[in-house]
């Protein structure tokens, strides 16, 4: 038998082994017990940074920690991304990631420096909104069909805008003219509003634009709205049928914002977060708020969210092919 002084040593012994252990697992049952880092990747104003300060928002009241909304644009959105890829993966560093930088720059930029799908854990996806098929309020245009008869009629004389080459609308905008058997030419603005202000003016033909944007020129019969690209209607003009009511199955190409962390987050913090933004979600007054300016709200688990995620990749990767965009 150990003499006491030996026993009392291997006892010491044996807490110094454990303590760490209790340590760690007490501060992450604690989380967050510090300000959460909710990073952005474009400037204040966009559909992101709204999605990210909304959220943000709530999960502050529910946490009681604060959630702090941190602007890193450039790179279309691969600066702030990387960003979070390199942070500590404790759960402190989160990025709201959208469209373009998680998935379609995969397919269109060759010197990314991360790979969303590797160094990144989805948690929940926040929102989506629809694009809106737009073309001038005074165009003879008043239906999809009227709009593939004419460029049937015209080919190669028609122009579609885009806020950008290979920006959500762009793709959207591509592989509704491939679906339909039409040839447009493609005029990529930079950014949303000259390229509205061109549909205005008649000097292009047709637009997807994202539908909080255009709704009070809709409503003011300064544009018209001829479709929606998600696979429902929107609330924000519920009487606007989808593209894919308009004999297009399955046309589906939304902007979207969704909740990730640093590859290697403990599953328990990745957890938490999903649980507490799905009861946000699910808050009749949070999501109306939303819905009425054209995003879509709905509960998903992280399995549900990596699903999503991997149907995007899917079609993205189809759309880039089948237009042969290249790479820069």
């Amino acid at each position: 038998m150990l003499k006491p002084h030996l026993l009392l040593l291997e006892l010491l012994k044996i807490c110094l082994v454990f303590f760490p252990l209790f340590n760690s697992v007490q501060a992450q049952s604690a989380y967050p017990n510090k300000p959460v880092t909710l990073v952005v990747t474009y400037a204040p104003g966009g559909l992101g940074d709204m999605l990210a300060r909304q959220i943000a928002e709530q999960l502050t009241l529910k946490t009681k920690q604060n959630f702090v909304v941190e602007n890193k644009p450039g790179a279309t959105g691969a600066l702030g991304t990387r960003y979070v890829t390199k942070a500590k993966p404790d759960g402190y560093t989160l990025l709201l990631g959208q469209t373009g930088e998680i998935v379609i720059n995969t397919f269109v930029s060759k010197e990314l420096g991360y790979d969303s799908m590797r160094d990144l854990k989805p948690i929940a996806l926040i929102g989506e909104v629809p694009l809106t098929l737009v073309v001038a309020g005074n165009a003879s245009t008043n239906s999809v069909s009227d709009l593939i008869k004419k460029a049937k009629s015209n080919p190669d004389k028609l122009v579609y805008a885009s806020s950008g080459t290979a920006t959500p609308g762009h793709l959207a905008a591509a592989a509704f003219t491939q679906a339909a058997g039409i040839e447009m030419i493609h005029a990529p603005y930079k950014g949303a509003g000259p390229a509205t202000a061109d549909v205005l003016g008649g000097h292009v033909d047709m637009f997807f634009s994202s539908t909080p944007s255009i709704l009070q020129l809709v409503e003011s019969k300064k544009l018209k709205a001829l479709a929606v690209s998600s696979p429902k209607r929107t609330n924000a003009l519920p009487e606007v049928r989808t593209v894919s009511e308009e004999g297009f199955k399955d046309f589906s190409f939304t902007l979207w914002g969704g909740v990730f962390a640093p590859n290697g987050t403990p599953e328990e913090v990745l957890n938490y977060l999903n649980k507490e933004i799905n009861s946000i979600l699910e808050d009749p007054n949070f999501s109306k708020a939303l819905e009425k300016d054209g995003v879509l709200i709905k509960a998903n688990s992280r399995k549900e969210f990596n699903d999503f995620l991997k149907n995007e990749f899917t079609k993205y990767a189809k759309t880039v092919k089948s237009i042969d965009l290249k790479s820069e």
